[in-house]
């Protein structure tokens, strides 16, 4: 353990935990037009991932062109993400109501893949925040060749999605803002950590 690591106290762990708290506040306030929420996302994913690697958070000046110049390419994708969030709604609403065939085990294949789109998503966002808020269609290759090759991490990833969503529906709405802080954290804690090597036995 470092010098510096060891001289953290309680003072450091609740300013990092107000700084979170903030980034979701001022994400989701970034996010309410709605055609400007991937852009937000993005842009708060940056802002943590030059928090993790670097040890300080961006200006305020270069967070603000990070999202004005991500808006335009964000529009796409919150018309996909809207469609897309708006269809398996429908779905798991009629499978809810027994209006579709499938019953019980039909809502939970609905909600698994759900779960599992939604670490996907979760693993785009973080792509996107390792390269400034920028390249979504490069993000999405890159999250689906983790999501291939490091499945494990998706799931862990899906994991903080599942428990994200009941928290959501646990907390008062006035504390969603701060939860998508510490959300997004979660996903770059998760996505940051190491793969265990596979070991390979020789055939004699």
């Amino acid at each position: 353990m470092s010098t510096a690591a060891q001289r953290r106290d309680w003072r450091d762990v609740l300013r990092d935990g107000s700084d979170l708290a903030l980034l979701g506040i001022v994400a989701t306030l970034a996010a309410l037009p709605l055609v400007t929420a991937p852009a937000a996302v993005a842009t708060a994913s940056a802002a943590l991932h030059d928090w993790l690697t670097d040890g300080s958070w961006p200006t305020a000046r270069r967070t603000l062109r990070r999202f004005v110049r991500a808006v335009p390419a964000g529009i796409p994708v919150a018309l996909l993400a809207s469609v897309a969030a708006g269809l398996l709604a429908l779905d798991l609403a009629a499978l809810a109501r027994g209006a579709v065939p499938g019953g019980p085990p039909a809502l939970l294949l609905t909600v698994v893949v759900t779960v599992a789109l939604a670490g996907y998503a979760a693993l785009v966002v973080v792509a996107v925040g390792r390269t400034g808020a920028r390249g979504w269609r490069a993000a999405a290759r890159t999250a689906a060749t983790e999501s291939v090759t490091r499945p494990a991490r998706w799931a862990g990833v899906s994991g903080v999605c599942a428990v994200a969503a009941l928290l959501a529906l646990l907390v008062t709405p006035v504390a969603v803002p701060i939860l998508a802080g510490y959300v997004l954290a979660a996903w770059h804690a998760v996505a940051r950590r190491p793969v265990r090597a596979e070991v390979t036995l020789e055939q004699p």
